[in-house]
């Protein structure tokens, strides 16, 4: 749990470092923009190994009950982050998605991990996706006051249209298939479709 705990504190962190605007624009003049992306990529991907690292450390110990979710809450997770899916490649593809949504991304984040929160009743699983979901919501806040998408540090994105939604909903549905019958077995470990025979 402690590098699981580490691992968030260091993604998150470094996230959420982002929020702070003038912090932020002190250390990238201090540092130069390329080193401090290179830097801030460098703790994200730390970030992420720990918390793989820490979570599969607690998986492995056994995990430990806060609450039941009810059977239905699991089917219900697949089908919410199908949307997600589509709201983190329309981040890439501006449409009226992103449009709508104004952050995407953002808005994917918290439906993948309110989806995970309702599905997994454990402490291990509560502190990370709960952790992710604070995250996610503190960072829209910020955006929407500062009400500049670009200088929220979003993706660099496709020229924007119409067609762009269909795109996004197509990339998504696919990625989203891909986790549901490989992928999340694959990475993760955990296989989200009973076996059937």
């Amino acid at each position: 749990m402690t590098l699981l705990i580490l691992g968030l504190v260091l993604f998150l962190g470094t996230h959420a470092f982002t929020m702070a605007r003038e912090p932020r624009a002190s250390l990238i003049a201090r540092l130069g923009e390329g080193p401090y992306k290179g830097l801030y990529t460098l703790l994200s991907i730390a970030g992420v190994v720990l918390m793989a690292i820490g979570f599969g450390r607690y998986r492995a110990a056994g995990y430990i009950p806060v609450w039941d979710p009810p059977v239905w809450t699991r089917h219900l997770s697949l089908i919410l982050v199908w949307p997600a899916f589509i709201m983190f490649v329309a981040a890439y593809f501006p449409g009226r998605i992103k449009g709508t949504l104004k952050h995407p991304m953002l808005a994917g984040v918290k439906l993948w991990a309110a989806a995970h929160l309702l599905a997994n009743g454990d402490l291990g699983s509560i502190l990370l996706f709960g952790s992710i979901l604070a995250w996610a919501v503190a960072a829209r806040v910020s955006a929407k006051r500062r009400d500049e998408v670009k200088d929220h540090g979003g993706p660099t994105t496709f020229p924007a249209g119409p067609r762009n939604d269909l795109v996004a909903i197509a990339i998504g549905t696919v990625v989203w298939l891909a986790f549901l019958f490989r992928l999340h077995t694959w990475l993760i470990g955990v296989a989200v479709l009973p076996r059937v025979g």
